[in-house]
């Protein structure tokens, strides 16, 4: 059995679970996110492309209703032991099986949960299941619920995030030896995620952003890849990703020299990084953090150059993204807590000029403060 925590530690996160439904006055959770199925039970899977769903009762119990090609997947990596597959037909309805399912408890006329914000839920599917329960029982939004226990990190996971901040770290050094004037940005790509998965690493939640040119202000994938040229600028925002826990790096490499403006927007960048860092406390609003890099990007004049978030949470995630909750933005009252993971990017995009520079760390969150979890300075690296 693939399972990477105790059957102890699964048995106590689905606890805490169940104490929240029960201190939410609901009757169970019908579970879409795969990440919240990773969390309670080690079940690990891409199949929640289609209707999938794990429920969780107040009373304990529970159960997944899922596709053929997932039955040993979820015997395989997961304590599941109730698995129900649904048979894919023209006339296939999952949700009206689930419905039977639940029926089968005694839940009709009860209170449940549903994480609607899930990307294993399209909103076709969400209509769906809301139709097939709409007289059975009642449904409300409880999409919040797992979230907020993944959030605070166990011991057990610490010491996975801190092996994915080093596979991240290895990339970056790959990324230094072999990025420079005529490098191809596959060859970049390919170095950085050879050394990970060499590491013992996973795939990431999404692609690696890599970009140069006037593309190095570009903070997503696209496809295409090109040859830096002898001066260029290259940036590169990607995980080290173990067991599914995310750490994540984010450069901008000057190629033969800095463009102009660039050395001053480093110096920014780490000034606001350090900015950031000091104000992601225990007990202060996440807010708090972003406030702090509008701050200096705004007293160094790149209000027009700068994001409207960030960062963001890390943690164990599954496509399309690695982003998790929650973010980095004004106004956000969410408090930190020590054993939370955030991802802290600094971007100053001048697209007036065409010249970026990016710098971000992940950092863990702890009784005094913030530890960066890399060990890689942020000096600006010239190749």
């Amino acid at each position: 059995m693939a399972l990477h925590f105790t059957s102890e530690e699964l048995a106590g996160r689905r606890a805490r679970a169940v104490a929240m439904l029960q201190a939410r006055g609901l009757d169970g959770l019908l579970i879409f996110r795969q990440e919240s199925m990773f969390y309670l039970t080690g079940y690990d899977t891409f199949g929640y492309v289609f209707f999938q769903c794990l429920y969780l009762g107040a009373d304990g119990r529970f159960f997944l209703l899922t596709r053929a090609p997932d039955l040993r997947q979820a015997q395989h990596t997961s304590v599941i032991d109730d698995i129900r597959i649904w048979v894919d037909g023209p006339e296939a309805s999952p949700a009206l099986e689930l419905k039977a399912m639940l029926a089968e408890l005694h839940l009709h006329n009860k209170r449940l949960g549903v994480e609607y914000e899930a990307y294993g839920l399209t909103g076709r599917n969400a209509m769906r299941l809301n139709a097939a329960l709409e007289d059975f029982c009642k449904l409300e939004d409880a999409s919040d619920l797992v979230s907020r226990l993944r959030l605070v990190k166990s011991p057990a996971e610490i010491v996975y995030v801190r092996q994915a901040a080093e596979l991240a770290d290895r990339a970056l050094e790959e990324a230094h030896r072999t990025a420079g004037p005529g490098a191809f940005e596959g060859d970049i790509l390919a170095a950085m995620q050879g050394v990970i998965l060499r590491g013992g690493g996973d795939d990431p939640a999404n692609e690696f952003i890599i970009g140069s040119g006037r593309d190095a202000l570009l903070c997503r994938y696209f496809t295409g890849r090109r040859k830096l040229d002898p001066k260029d600028q290259l940036t590169l925002e990607f995980a080290g990703v173990y067991r599914h826990y995310h750490a994540c790096l984010m450069r901008t490499i000057p190629i033969g020299e800095p463009l102009p403006g660039q050395l001053e927007m480093h110096k920014v960048a780490v000034e606001a990084l350090e900015a950031c860092k000091t104000a992601l406390k225990p007990g202060r609003p996440i807010g708090e953090v972003f406030d702090a890099y509008a701050r200096v990007c705004d007293a160094h004049g790149h209000r027009e150059n700068r994001m409207n978030a960030t960062g963001y949470s890390l943690g164990t995630t599954f496509a399309p993204n690695w982003m998790d909750w929650p973010m980095f933005y004004h106004g956000n009252p969410e408090p930190a807590v020590p054993g939370q993971v955030f991802f802290i990017h600094i971007i100053i995009f001048d697209s007036a000029k065409g010249v970026a520079m990016t710098n971000g760390q992940t950092v863990l969150v702890t009784e005094q403060g913030c530890e960066a979890l890399s060990r890689m300075p942020v000096d600006l690296v010239v190749k």
